[in-house]
Parts: C-alpha cells; structure tokens; sequence
C-alpha cells in the first residue's frame, strides 16, 4: 500500500492512539492516531505491525465515501 503522508511524522510509539466509539469493545479493531495534516492507523490485535499514514485529502475522501455509501 502506498504511503500517502508527506509531513514530518512525530513518534507513533508515544502517540495517543484512540479506537471508534463504535468498537464498543470489539477485538477487530483499528486504531487512529491524528497527526500533523493527516492520521495514522493500525491494527489494534497487532500494534507491533507497521502502520499506515493518509494524509487530510485522501482520509477526508474516505470517510466522504463510506458517508454517503459510495464505498
């Protein structure tokens, strides 16, 4: 998968990283974490595996996606 962030990336070791409210506890989760222009997410089951970085465009036409069902 191709890596879509361009700005300077702080250490995701010592991010904040959050699940969706939505998870409601679920073990198959992602995992979020904002970053400077974009967001990171991982696999929360497996938190050691590299993660992916989008940056607000794509991220925004994701979500604009799954919004309106066009995903």
């Amino acid at each position: 998968m191709t890596n879509h962030h361009t700005a300077p990336t702080p250490r995701l070791a010592e991010a904040t990283w959050f699940k969706s409210s939505y998870s409601a506890g679920a073990e198959n989760c992602v995992e979020a974490t904002p970053l400077p222009g974009g967001i990171a997410l991982r696999d929360s089951k497996d938190i050691s595996r590299s993660h992916l970085r989008y940056t607000t465009a794509p991220w925004t036409a994701f979500c604009a996606g799954i919004t309106t069902g066009t995903l």
